[in-house]
C-alpha cells in the first residue's frame, strides 16, 4: 500500500458491461475505427483515461485516447493517416478529418535509473524522455491519477481497473498513483492538472497529494515555458477558469505562473475583482459556445503590472499615456516570457489592445472616431467595459462608446461634435513669394 492509498496488484478488478454505464454510443466514430482495427489486427486495444472517467460520471467525453501493445511503427503500418509524433513520449496521431485520435503504446516501469537507452531523467527526478515500451499490467503504474487509470476493452467492452479508480470517481477524489513526491518530481505539472481536474471535475484532491504539492510547488520552474502555456490554455479556456484561478491561488501555484500579477492582485482588492469578472465572463462564453482568445485573459492577467510600469516609465520621461503603456507591456511580457512562454500571435494584439485604453476616453474629433475602425477595437472596447463594470473607467463614457458602435453616419458625426465647415485661413502665414531668378545674357 503506497501513500496515496493504492496498493500495486498484477491482474486487475474486471467490470463487465452490465455493471458500468460506459457507452459506446458516447464514444467517437474515429476512435472506434482505430480500437476496432487493431483489435481485428490481434492487439489489445483500449479506451483509456479522461474519456473513460466523464463517460462513468454521465459527462460526454471530449477526448479519446487509446492504449495498445501496438509499437508506434506497428500503428503506422495499419493507418495511412497516421504521423508519429514526440520525443519524451513517442504517440501516434491518427487524424480523421480535423479529429485526431491519439494512440499510445503500453509503457513499461522504470526506476528512474539511466540503464534503459530511450529513458532520462533530470537531476530533480523530472521524466524527459520514457520510451520504454512494456504490458498493460506496467502501464497502468506510469499514469497519474487513478480516475485516469481505467481501461475500456474493445474486445469484450468491459472496464480494467488496477488501482480502484472507479471508486476514486465515485467518491469524486483525485488520488495519486504511486509515492505523490516522486510523482510529482518526475512531472511537476501533474500539480496543475490536479488543480484543473478538481475544478473541471468538482473533485477533491486526496490530502496526500495536497501536502505533497505544497512541498515540491517550486519545481514548476523547471518545466519549460512553452508547455507551461499549453496547460494555461487547458486551465483557462475551458469554461472552468474561475473556480481554477481560486485553487491556484489556494495552493501558491498562481504565483509560479504569473508573479507580477499575484503581487498585484495581493496589493489592491480592485484588481482582484476585475481579474475574477473576467474570469467569469470566460466561463460563461465557453458555456454558451462562443469563441474565447487566451490574448485577452492574458491581458488582464497583465494590465495591473503594465500599468504600474506606464506610471514609472512617465515619470522618468516624457511621454504620452498611450506610448507609455505600449513600452511597459513590451517590457511585463518579456518578465512574464521566462514563467510561462506566450507565443507573439497573442502578444502584439494584447499589447495594442492594452495601449489603446486611454483612448476611451476620448470621445471628440475625428481621431476618436477613427478610433471606431481599428482592428482591435472590439477586443479593446470589451476590456474598457470590462473595467467599467469594476468602477476602473467612467460609465457613463463606457454608455457612449456603445451607443457609438449603432448610430447612423450623420448621428455619428454629431456625437463625436465633428466640424463638416472648412478650415479656416484666418491666422495662417502668408507664404513668402520667391525672387525671380534673374536671366543671364
Amino acid at each position: 500500500m503506497n501513500k496515496s492509498g493504492t496498493s500495486k496488484k498484477s491482474t486487475p478488478t474486471v467490470i463487465p458491461r452490465p455493471s458500468h454505464n460506459v457507452s459506446r454510443n458516447e464514444v467517437s466514430g474515429s476512435a472506434l475505427k482505430v480500437l476496432y482495427r487493431l483489435h481485428k489486427s490481434g492487439f489489445q486495444a483500449f479506451l483509456v483515461g479522461g474519456g473513460v472517467r466523464d463517460a462513468l460520471l454521465g459527462l460526454h467525453p471530449k477526448d479519446f485516447d487509446i492504449a495498445t501493445d501496438a509499437h508506434p511503427e506497428e500503428i503506422r503500418a495499419l493507418f495511412s493517416n497516421c504521423r508519429l509524433i514526440g520525443r519524451r513520449f513517442r504517440l501516434a496521431h491518427v487524424r480523421f478529418g480535423r479529429e485526431i485520435i491519439e494512440v499510445a503504446t503500453f509503457r513499461a516501469a522504470t526506476d528512474g535509473s539511466e540503464k534503459h537507452a530511450d529513458v532520462e531523467h533530470d537531476h530533480e527526478g523530472r521524466i524527459l524522455r520514457d520510451n520504454v515500451y512494456g504490458s498493460i499490467d506496467e502501464d497502468v503504474w506510469r499514469r497519474d491519477f487513478t480516475c485516469n487509470a481505467l481501461y475500456y476493452n474493445i474486445a469484450d467492452f468491459s472496464i480494467w481497473d488496477y488501482v480502484g479508480g472507479a471508486e476514486d470517481v465515485r467518491r469524486r477524489k483525485l488520488v495519486l498513483i504511486g509515492d505523490p513526491d516522486t510523482r510529482l518530481r518526475e512531472d511537476p505539472v501533474r500539480m496543475l492538472r490536479a488543480v484543473r481536474f478538481a475544478a473541471k471535475l468538482d473533485f477533491t484532491i486526496d490530502a496526500d497529494v495536497q501536502e505533497s504539492m505544497q512541498r515540491n510547488r517550486e519545481l514548476l520552474g523547471n518545466v519549460p515555458a512553452a508547455r507551461l502555456f499549453d496547460e494555461f490554455l487547458k486551465m483557462f479556456q475551458a469554461g472552468h477558469a474561475e473556480k481554477t484561478f481560486d485553487l491556484l491561488r489556494r495552493f501558491d501555484l498562481f504565483k509560479l505562473l504569473f508573479p507580477e500579477t499575484d503581487a498585484a492582485i495581493n496589493a489592491s482588492d480592485r484588481y482582484l475583482e476585475f481579474v475574477k469578472a473576467a474570469l467569469s465572463s470566460t466561463d460563461a462564453r465557453v458555456a454558451e459556445e462562443k469563441s474565447v482568445t487566451p490574448m485577452f485573459l492574458l491581458g488582464v492577467f497583465l494590465w495591473e503590472p503594465v500599468r504600474q510600469r506606464a506610471e514609472i516609465l512617465r515619470s522618468k520621461e516624457k511621454m504620452s499615456e498611450v506610448q507609455s503603456l505600449s513600452l511597459a507591456s513590451f517590457e511585463i511580457t518579456g518578465l512574464q516570457q521566462s514563467r510561462v512562454s506566450i507565443p507573439r500571435r497573442f502578444t502584439t494584439p494584447m499589447r495594442e489592445m492594452l495601449a489603446m485604453q486611454p483612448r476611451f476616453d476620448v470621445r471628440h474629433g475625428k481621431r476618436a472616431m477613427r478610433l471606431l475602425e481599428h482592428r482591435r477595437f472590439r477586443a479593446a472596447y470589451d476590456f474598457m467595459m470590462l473595467r467599467a463594470s469594476c468602477g476602473d473607467f467612467d460609465t457613463d463614457l463606457a454608455e457612449f462608446w456603445t451607443n457609438v458602435q449603432v448610430q447612423g453616419g450623420d448621428q455619428r458625426a454629431a456625437s463625436f461634435a465633428l466640424d463638416d465647415k472648412p478650415k479656416t485661413t484666418k491666422n495662417r502665414r502668408p507664404r513668402r513669394r520667391r525672387k525671380p531668378k534673374a536671366n543671364k545674357t
